[in-house]
């Protein structure tokens, strides 16, 4: 079978997820080629109730809506960071859980980025503000005006740091390790 070169790629869409149990935040970029547009931001807030499993059903409900409305083709979540509440960790935990099970049920693949790289990857900075994610975005972007929650461009940022880290490992012809390097460059080694 002869491939037509004019042909366009699929596109891949992208949703990202910034877990919470009262608020989570997504956002869902199409990145064709090194175009990357973004389609969609916005929060999820949990109905104000007690009942932790209705609420844990309501992020699995809402995650299912955003794959199928969407088309989404991968999904990427901000891990879980490590604090001393062990309550809260539990929350976030099973909110992170039923995102994932979602994408699961789609067979949709997941990655999973911790915060200091989701920072890194947007500002360059893993210590970086909320604040300072969203300015970024926003010029990166081209995105007209933030959000009242930034819980929202968290979301966008995890897609962001994700399309970013995958451009970097099957980016062109560059090495990916130093093996990789070593055996394209073996004049350089001394």
């Amino acid at each position: 079978m002869i491939k037509d070169p004019n042909k366009e790629k699929p596109s891949r869409i992208v949703l990202g997820i910034d877990p919470g149990s009262n608020i989570m935040g997504f956002g869902i970029i199409v990145c064709k080629g090194k175009e990357n547009k973004l389609i969609e931001m916005d929060v999820h807030k949990s109905a104000a109730t007690d009942d932790s499993i209705a609420r844990l059903k309501m992020i699995f409900r809402r995650t299912t809506q955003l794959i199928r409305d969407f088309g989404v083709t991968e999904m990427a979540i901000e891990d879980p960071f490590y604090g001393k509440n062990v309550q809260s960790m539990l929350k976030l935990g099973r909110a992170q859980g039923m995102a994932i099970a979602a994408a699961v049920h789609y067979d949709i693949p997941v990655f999973q980025y911790a915060a200091r790289k989701i920072k890194q990857s947007i500002t360059g900075n893993g210590s970086a503000s909320k604040e300072q994610v969203a300015s970024m975005l926003q010029r990166l972007l081209a995105i007209e005006e933030l959000p009242k929650h930034l819980d929202a461009t968290d979301g966008v940022a995890v897609a962001l740091c994700h399309i970013n880290q995958n451009l970097a490992v099957k980016g062109g012809d560059k090495p990916n390790s130093w093996a990789a390097f070593i055996s394209k460059n073996p004049g350089r080694v001394k």
